[in-house]
């Protein structure tokens, strides 16, 4: 029954993260914003979604590092993972794919939460800090999107609909939602019953819950991020991709952790902060060649991260 929830929960996860990549892509286009912006916002909340019910659930149950080791472990499963596999399977052109700005957001609140992770447990105080700098960073988002859209009315635009397959000037607006809606509900509900069956799976074979708690549980909720991910690479729209992880990233961070500590306090495990949110930062450094270099994310570079990644967990695991 296990392995039959694994894989009712993943068909939803590819279903939805086709829907959630198409709702994005023609939402950015009604609105005349960059498909970016969406991925940034719309496309990462959904995906991290996952991530905020377990903390929440972990925190309210008094487990910090499930909480802890979920969105540490989620955001070094999006760099590595949610981005290796995908460019394995089909590589991720970052042509006209703009994220300096946005890459440097996440790269300052990695450093933040770091800091504030060696200030002690987190308290309600730390979660008002994470989410005014996750406010900051929406409201950011959001004069740059109205930006976009007003010298969009000025200018001719410069994207060949053509090219794009999901584009449709023509859709209407409750066909849009419709597929968003679709994706946002779909993408967790197939994160849970493939974490849910991951875990009963474990458990059959004798697997502790917290190698359970920094393996499965941190790439079942990455899985939402990796199905649309996926789509996005096999469908070229770089944007989406690389929009959806940096967008997720932040989310994680400032959104997951800065509601979870409401529920607190949540102290850091000390393993997490010798080890595993050094290797978070050192993730997230990773993608510097590729936002600031002009560099696209080759088979050659996801088999990289990928395998990358799976050193990452046979060091966990062993």
């Amino acid at each position: 029954m296990s392995i039959f929830y694994a894989v009712i929960g993943l068909a939803i996860l590819l279903l939805a993260g086709d829907a959630l990549v198409r709702g994005a892509v023609n939402l950015g286009l009604r609105l005349g914003i960059p498909a970016l912006i969406v991925s940034l916002t719309v496309v990462a909340f959904g995906t991290s979604a996952p991530e905020l019910l377990i903390a929440i659930k972990a925190a309210m149950a008094g487990l910090p590092g499930i909480a802890f080791g979920n969105v540490v472990g989620s955001n070094t499963a999006n760099v590595l993972m949610v981005l290796g596999i995908p460019a394995m399977l089909a590589g991720i052109s970052l042509a006209g794919c703009d994220t300096r700005k946005t890459y440097l957001q996440m790269l300052g609140a990695t450093v933040v939460f770091i800091g504030l992770a060696f200030l002690g447990p987190f308290y309600i105080l730390h979660g008002i800090i994470l989410l005014a700098l996750l406010a900051a960073m929406l409201t950011d988002s959001f004069f740059t999107a109205r930006r976009h859209r007003n010298l969009a009315n000025e200018c001719v635009p410069s994207t060949d609909l053509d090219e794009i397959d999901e584009a449709d000037p023509e859709m209407p607006g409750w066909k849009i939602a419709m597929f968003l809606l679709l994706g946002l509900i779909g993408l967790p509900c197939g994160a849970d019953l493939l974490v849910d069956g991951a875990i009963g799976v474990a458990r059959h074979f004798g697997i502790s819950e917290a190698v359970i708690g920094l393996t499965l549980v941190a790439i079942g909720t990455s899985l939402p991020e990796l199905a649309t991910t996926i789509i996005a690479a096999l469908r070229r729209h770089g944007d989406v991709a690389i929009g959806n992880v940096i967008g997720s990233n932040m989310f994680n961070l400032l959104g997951i952790m800065g509601i979870a500590s409401f529920f607190g306090p949540l102290a850091v495990p000390p393993g997490i902060l010798a080890v595993d949110i050094w290797v978070m930062l050192a993730s997230t450094l990773l993608l510097l060649p590729f936002v600031f270099g002009g560099l696209n994310i080759t088979r050659s570079w996801g088999a990289l991260l990928s395998a990358t990644y799976i050193g990452y967990m046979v060091f966990l695991l062993a």
